[in-house]
């Protein structure tokens, strides 16, 4: 089991840190199906709770890229992601909202994961729907934990548009723009590393903050 695992992290690693190859060569070999694969990706990475692994940040940027190879087209990517994004987003918060109760007391329901994004609600309360787009695996269970919570669809659906607007064309556009440029596109790995971990550090941070609140509890319970 640790084997099929270790294989499965070193798989999808290895399709992040090329998934710039991977997408240009689907693209010149499949064609238009490529839009099919973009939006089927973007939708179930912010639409179901069990892929939370898929690559969002990194994708973007390099289906930007591709647009000045004529790969896609940026006037009919962006619109379409941003629709798969908002889709999946609705779909995961009425999800939460209709059997939230239930999947969170399944056995394989990320417990760890729920409870990070409901810290990052209580810090920053209904734009959290927003800035959770920038950070993996929030990013899928945020919606969810919105449902779930009963937050309220209105406001939901008007941070989830929102969110997915300034998400994709961000780094749809930092692709399209930064992707061509001699020194990036040579280090177009590095540059994924770079945002994956730019992407991660919010989440490390708070690993570590909560790791050492635990550590100063029975300090504390010492003294008294």
């Amino acid at each position: 089991m640790a084997a099929e695992w270790r294989l499965m992290i070193e798989t999808l690693i290895d399709y992040v840190l090329h998934v710039d190859k991977h997408l240009e060569a689907f693209a010149q070999g499949h064609g238009t199906l490529i839009y099919v694969l973009l939006f089927a990706i973007i939708f179930c990475e912010t639409g179901l709770v069990v892929t939370p692994f898929l690559p969002g940040d990194s994708l973007l940027f390099a289906v930007g890229a591709l647009a000045p190879q004529n790969l896609v087209r940026i006037e009919v990517i962006v619109p379409l992601l941003i629709a798969a994004a908002i889709i999946g987003d609705n779909l995961n918060y009425w999800i939460g909202r209709k059997a939230g109760g239930w999947m969170v007391n399944q056995r394989w329901f990320k417990q760890d994961y729920m409870a990070k994004t409901e810290k990052f609600f209580v810090k920053h309360g209904g734009k959290a729907i927003i800035l959770a787009r920038f950070a993996p695996i929030i990013r899928t269970f945020a919606p969810f934990t919105a449902g779930f919570g009963r937050m309220s669809y209105r406001r939901f659906l008007g941070f989830s548009i929102s969110g997915a607007f300034i998400w994709v064309i961000s780094f749809t556009m930092a692709g399209y723009f930064l992707g061509q440029i001699p020194v990036i596109k040579n280090n177009i790995k590095l540059v994924f590393l770079l945002i994956i971990v730019v992407s991660l550090l919010p989440i490390a941070i708070e690993i570590v903050k909560h790791k050492m609140a635990k550590k100063e509890e029975p300090e504390k319970g010492e003294d008294a």
